[in-house]
């Protein structure tokens, strides 16, 4: 009987979760326009485009300063991509959540291609984990807002273009920081017990 309570209980949440889920994304989804929709395709694109090159450029610029922590800044990002991009893949097929417009073909309208599985969002994973990695290591407000509302802006265009539930997205931006977070503690770890002499950060941060 207790089970049974149990499982009852579960499944009354799950409806209800799932129909806050689907009308709080039929309304974003709703209001697409032309121009937005411009708008949201391009901060959705960005993501791949910062995530890697970012790391990237930060290699570089450590490279070519001869500054042995901003290298290590660059392994660091790069490093919390990887893990986030991991856990994502793994539970985007551990759940198998099938698209919003998959699932409410009359509802939702997809304005975006869209890969695998719906749950967690990948690219706000992705976009949280740069802006939450970005944060730690270069804890300046002017690094950090603009990084927090990138993020937030790719996770929004997510379900603007109708390609994932909120909860993707909120499961999607739990995760990146997530990763980043225990990347960091990492990287803390690593850097005390292999690099160099601590050197000056990037000179603008």
């Amino acid at each position: 009987m207790k089970s049974l309570l149990i499982s009852l209980i579960t499944s009354i949440s799950f409806c209800f979760c799932q129909n806050a889920d689907i009308h709080l994304l039929k309304s974003i989804n709703g209001s697409y326009t032309v121009n937005g929709g411009k708008v949201m395709l391009t901060v959705t694109n960005s993501v791949n485009v910062l995530s890697l090159g970012l790391p990237v450029g930060i290699f570089i610029t450590g490279k070519a300063t001869k500054n042995d922590k901003v290298v290590w800044d660059s392994y660091e990002l790069l490093s919390a991509t990887a893990v986030n991009g991991i856990f994502t893949t793994s539970l985007k097929f551990g759940f198998q959540r099938e698209r919003p417009f998959v699932t409410y073909p009359d509802d939702i309208t997809k304005y975006t291609k869209a890969g695998s599985h719906s749950f967690p969002s990948g690219h706000t994973s992705m976009a949280f984990a740069t802006a939450m990695s970005m944060s730690l290591m270069y804890p300046k407000w002017y690094v950090i807002v603009p990084s927090f509302v990138w993020a937030a802006s790719v996770g929004y265009s997510r379900m603007y273009l109708g390609v994932h539930y909120p909860s993707d997205v909120f499961a999607g931006a739990f995760l990146g920081c997530a990763s980043s977070l225990g990347t960091h503690y990492l990287f803390k770890y690593l850097r005390k017990k292999y690099m160099k002499p601590v050197q000056t950060n990037l000179s603008f941060l």
